[in-house]
């Protein structure tokens, strides 16, 4: 009988972290562009702008959080039930955390873009 049902925890364990990162990581560097080219055209608006980068790397945190709850419950000798349990819950987190990031570096690249005057077009 195969008894590595703890290898479903470290699973979900690692997907938590691994895909939130990923989410943050993309947040991040494409709300980095919109930021870097606001802060050219409007300085004034720079520090409004940071608002999404923070906002993606706090995903990070929340992903870390749930990798660390899900470690504390790893047991070598455990049923096969709760290593699903793990494994779901770190896929959810960290597949949430992969689309909030993804659409925190959409919107943040777009609201980067609506500052630079000449999209408004002739006014």
């Amino acid at each position: 009988m195969w008894r590595q049902q703890s290898f479903f925890g470290a699973l979900g364990c690692a997907a938590a972290i691994i895909f939130t990162v990923f989410g943050a990581s993309y947040g991040t560097a494409k709300s980095a562009g919109a930021i870097f080219s606001a802060g050219i055209i409007r300085p004034d608006r720079l520090m409004q702008n940071t608002l999404c980068a923070i906002m993606a790397q706090i995903l990070s945190i929340y992903g870390l959080v749930a990798s660390v709850i899900i470690s504390g419950n790893l047991k070598e000798k455990m049923a096969l039930h709760t290593g699903f349990l793990q494994l779901g819950a770190g896929l959810a987190v960290g597949l949430c955390g992969l689309a909030a990031g993804f659409a925190i570096g959409i919107v943040g690249d777009a609201g980067g873009k609506v500052l630079v005057p000449s999209s408004f077009g002739e006014v």
